[in-house]
């Protein structure tokens, strides 16, 4: 996997220094440039925005000053600064584009009035619409991860879009030497766990739902242990199978491994995919204590 160009948006919160210290580390790992980019929102005061209430205006040659400061720890990584103004996710987009990006690097909460916008329309829209993958950063407060990335976790569906999840997944444990788990998620028609008492059914529909049940565990970890087997790491990758709801399960194993990043394939890019970002990425990037790394097919 190559990644030649990282864009990493900040807003001087919190949510945004966590951003940069995954975005240098991933740029050291790949020998990649950064481009760090702050956004001048008309809607929003300059204290807001983590400028100091003294200045009137946001300057440019300030604030151009303080990105310097937040990745003055970036050493032997080239860095190229933009201040830009108009509406944050759109700029933020457009640069993606005209960069290219190869990746973008964001926070997923900001200070005072950026945090409707960088957990709500900012966010939300870059991840919607990026032409590249989306790295989303909770702040160092609530997050659980740590750097270098030891332990990596990617959702599989094997879809395209799982599929190319698992290469950039394959990639970063290999940058980072860490250990990778793939988990898959059988969902059924009812809520589990736990699952159905087969006792309450008639005898006949008991038995046969327990038989395609063994069928489609039996299915998916044949193909779990087939894909792992393609990865071709040094450590094996581990494979997971869960029943119930995607994003919750996905969310428990990654707290039960304390995984430091969850890397997860996004379908498509149709009306409906784009108004929903996909139920499950959406409930993962929004409830997850650690970055969530999100692959568009």
């Amino acid at each position: 996997m190559k990644i030649a160009r990282i864009l990493c948006p900040t807003d001087f919160s919190e949510a945004s220094a966590h951003a940069i210290d995954l975005a240098v580390a991933i740029a050291h790992w790949y020998n990649a440039r950064i481009a760090a980019i702050h956004v001048i929102d008309a809607g929003v005061t300059v204290s807001e925005m983590g400028v100091s209430s003294s200045h009137t205006e946001a300057d440019p040659r300030v604030i151009r000053a303080m990105m310097a400061s937040g990745f003055s720890s970036s050493s032997n990584i080239d860095v190229d600064l933009f201040v830009e103004a108009g509406p944050p996710a759109t700029r933020i987009l457009e640069s993606a584009a005209t960069l290219p990006a190869d990746l973008i690097v964001i926070g997923t909460h900001g200070t005072a009035g950026f945090q409707h916008l960088m957990l709500g329309s900012v966010t939300e829209r870059v991840l919607r619409k990026a032409p590249c993958p989306v790295l989303t950063v909770p702040p160092r407060a609530q997050s659980t991860s740590q750097l270098p990335f030891r332990r990596l976790l990617c959702a599989i569906d094997f879809s395209d879009s799982a599929l190319n999840a698992l290469q950039f997944a394959v990639s970063l444990a290999n940058e980072s030497d860490a250990r990778l788990t793939l988990l898959h998620v059988l969902e059924w028609p009812w809520e589990e766990p736990p699952p159905p008492n087969l006792a309450d059914l008639p005898a006949e529909q008991g038995a046969a739902l327990a038989e395609y049940r063994r069928y489609r565990e039996k299915m998916a970890l044949t193909e779990l242990e087939k894909t792992a087997g393609l990865t071709r790491l040094a450590h094996s990758p581990t494979v997971r199978l869960r029943n119930g709801k995607p994003y919750r399960q996905i969310l428990d194993v990654a707290q039960d491994e304390a995984s430091d990043l969850i890397v997860i394939g996004v379908h498509g890019r149709n009306p409906m995919d784009l108004m929903f970002f996909g139920s499950t990425a959406n409930q993962v990037v929004r409830r997850a204590s650690c970055p969530v790394l999100t692959i568009r097919s």
